[in-house]
């Protein structure tokens, strides 16, 4: 009797479990739809009401080598970001070429245009795997990368705020900003990330022939000072990108761009966080149309958003075409050798 009660109660728990899962699985991607909607409409809602004066906008000469400036800028910062990866492989005692971290960076980076926003993280994992990289360390080395970015972008609207005083002036938000460079400068703290990495190389199985094969052994000596100053780079040179383009279509002074870069900042590490479209498509340019509409033209926000990310995915395009270009002139190579 009794193990045909404590059946009937393991059967509800599953049950109850399994209901939960499926309550939560489709709450969430409610509220993904929710917000995507939300976006949708408020976008659709800004270019009605705006676009005589989008449809007026034009590019001259120097406005097209702004543009194409930014491409590169773009293209240069995504290179740059897959440098700054090859850095904290190399801080979890796991180095690999640079030039081969960079192109797989490339090659999946991509990917995050894909329904799911994880698929570029998967790739790498599975790049990282197959060269000899633990499953638990190449995890932690994808993972860590936003929040890297997140931190840097964090700095930059603090110290952007700090030297322009136009952008989140009431002290309540500034409050938050700092607590929040706290809390995400402490997850890349070694106190933080080694018993993550040790508790996930505990379930790590030992690769065919590898001699002295210590997870418990695996963490990192300092904190990733470098890493991080590579995301601000990362995240600079994103910025200049932008504010290279909004100089395509308008003029505006020195004293601005810190003030832009903070706004960038705002928006990118939205895009980042929030569960959006793919790759933050739709949450960066809302973000940026409410925060820079007021000291420049909606339709010229609007316009410099929209741009941007077609302008981004251009260079992400180019990039991989390089990449593949070159590994088909290195297996023509060796096969003609």
């Amino acid at each position: 009797m009794r193990k045909i009660t404590s059946g009937i109660r393991a059967d509800i728990r599953w049950v109850i479990l399994t209901g939960m899962q499926f309550f939560f699985s489709k709450l969430k991607r409610f509220i993904r739809w929710l917000i995507v909607g939300a976006i949708l409409f408020f976008l659709i809602g800004v270019l009605r009401e705006h676009w005589q004066q989008v449809a007026a906008i034009r590019i001259d000469k120097t406005g097209w080598l702004f543009l194409t400036i930014s491409l590169m800028v773009t293209m240069l910062a995504q290179t740059w970001a897959g440098w700054v990866w090859s850095w904290m492989l190399q801080d979890f005692k796991q180095p690999r070429n640079s030039l081969w971290i960079i192109n797989v960076y490339l090659k999946t980076n991509i990917a995050k245009y894909l329904p799911g926003n994880v698929w570029h993280y998967y790739g790498r994992v599975k790049k990282l795997r197959d060269s000899g990289v633990p499953t638990s360390t190449a995890t932690l080395s994808v993972l860590i990368e936003p929040i890297l970015q997140a931190a840097a972008a964090v700095l930059m609207i603090i110290v952007g705020r700090q030297i322009s005083g136009s952008i989140l002036d009431q002290t309540s938000i500034w409050s938050w900003q700092f607590l929040g460079a706290i809390a995400v400068l402490m997850l890349l703290h070694p106190w933080v990330l080694n018993p993550i990495l040790q508790m996930l190389g505990k379930f790590e199985k030992q690769p065919k022939g590898a001699e002295n094969f210590d997870p418990l052994s695996w963490k990192i000596d300092n904190y990733p000072v470098k890493p991080l100053v590579g995301s601000l780079g990362f995240l600079s040179l994103r910025g200049i990108g932008f504010c290279l383009i909004l100089l395509a279509f308008t003029n505006y002074n020195l004293s601005q761009l810190p003030m832009l870069l903070s706004a960038f900042s705002i928006a990118w590490v939205t895009s980042l966080i929030v569960p959006g479209a793919p790759g933050g498509i739709g949450v960066f340019e809302a973000t940026a149309i409410a925060l820079l509409a007021q000291p420049f033209s909606t339709a010229v926000v609007f316009s410099t958003a929209a741009l941007y990310r077609l302008i981004s995915i251009v260079a992400e395009t180019l990039a991989v075409g390089m990449v593949w270009l070159e590994e088909k002139r290195e297996k023509y190579k060796k096969a003609n050798t």
